[in-house]
């Protein structure tokens, strides 16, 4: 089952307007833009709302023909935009600004920028399965946990570490990826892996009825957003129109798909017929926290440049990227709803 959850990321471009790159709507009157979207990672039920909005028509009505291909995590889903394999695709805002602060002594990535929030608080986490002998941070120590080269746990695990009072020398990661990280904890051939907090259904599903065991990098690091849209820089220069409109549609497929789980999980089986929905429909349930933030009145898709100034500043606090990275250069703010 954790093998069909995610294939492998094929290449497919968005266009630009024209003959070739378009396709009329049903009634011959709208011509629709053919883009390629890229789920956050495999197609989990963490992502069905794209599948929403396609399905419900959100995309159409906006004025987009959208084929949904599964990402591979942050970094490789920021290539796949910067390259022109992609057009938009939901990374985890931590791990774009490790990419455009040059992490670890890394060449810096650009040509990229968000433009909405998907999640409010970061659902990164480190997750094992009861047995396993890991129940607090200290625990990892030790272990060996698997995750997607380049993925944002583990290249924020430094930082989680060090505010965990974890010695991340002492942890060593192997790598996965998305198609067989679940069974690789399943099978115990890792102790953990990298994973979002909505996973533990997926988890417990794979492993056959195993408790998982989640530890959250939000508790530690509570400044951080999830995951947040992202285009290319030139398309959301040159496009800011269709920009929001795209980002409109897909928002309205994660209002809907928080609202109602069990509806957005037919929709993805409908469409994944490798999915399952009800796994799907209980991942987006533990999500619709980290979308919302109704205390404080923060509304879906928001991104506050202070906010994001402050997770700036933790990195750089842990060593994880060097001074001068600014909010604005991974953020086009004007584009962001509600800015």
């Amino acid at each position: 089952m954790a093998a069909a959850l995610a294939t492998t990321l094929a290449a497919a471009g968005c266009s630009d307007d024209g003959d070739d790159t378009s396709s009329s709507s049903s009634g011959g009157s709208q011509s629709l833009e053919k883009v390629t979207y890229l789920t956050s990672f495999g197609n989990f039920g963490r992502d069905s709302y794209a599948y929403v909005a396609k399905e419900k028509g959100y995309f159409r009505d906006a004025g987009f023909d959208v084929e949904i291909k599964p990402g591979n995590g942050s970094l490789e889903n920021i290539k796949a935009v910067v390259g022109g394999q992609a057009a938009f695709t939901p990374i985890d805002l931590t791990g774009g600004l490790l990419a455009a602060g040059g992490a670890n002594n890394q060449p810096k990535v650009e040509g990229f920028t968000a433009v909405a929030a998907i999640q409010q608080r970061t659902m990164a986490a480190v997750m094992s399965l009861e047995g396993y002998g890991i129940a607090t941070p200290k625990d990892l120590e030790g272990k060996k946990i698997a995750d997607t080269p380049g993925s944002v746990v583990r290249n924020l695990f430094p930082t989680y570490a060090k505010l965990a009072g974890v010695d991340a020398a002492k942890v060593t990661f192997v790598n996965g990826n998305a198609t067989t990280l679940f069974g690789t904890l399943a099978s115990h051939q890792t102790d953990a892996i990298g994973q979002f907090v909505v996973g533990a259904p997926t988890a417990e599903t794979v492993s056959k009825g195993k408790k998982p065991v989640v530890l959250p990098y939000s508790d530690v690091l509570q400044d951080l957003y999830g995951n947040v849209l992202i285009t290319s820089s030139k398309y959301a220069k040159d496009n800011p129109d269709k920009t929001k409109k795209f980002t409109d549609a897909l928002l309205k497929g994660l209002q809907d798909s928080i609202t109602n789980p069990d509806e957005a999980g037919t929709i993805l089986q409908k469409t994944v017929a490798t999915a399952n929905a009800k796994a799907a429909a209980a991942e987006l349930t533990l999500m619709g926290p980290f979308v919302k933030s109704e205390a404080s009145g923060v509304p879906v898709g928001a991104l506050d440049s202070q906010r994001v100034a402050r997770s700036i500043a933790i990195l750089q606090g842990a060593g994880q990227i060097p001074a001068g990275l600014t909010p604005e250069q991974v953020i086009t703010f004007s584009l962001v709803p509600n800015a």
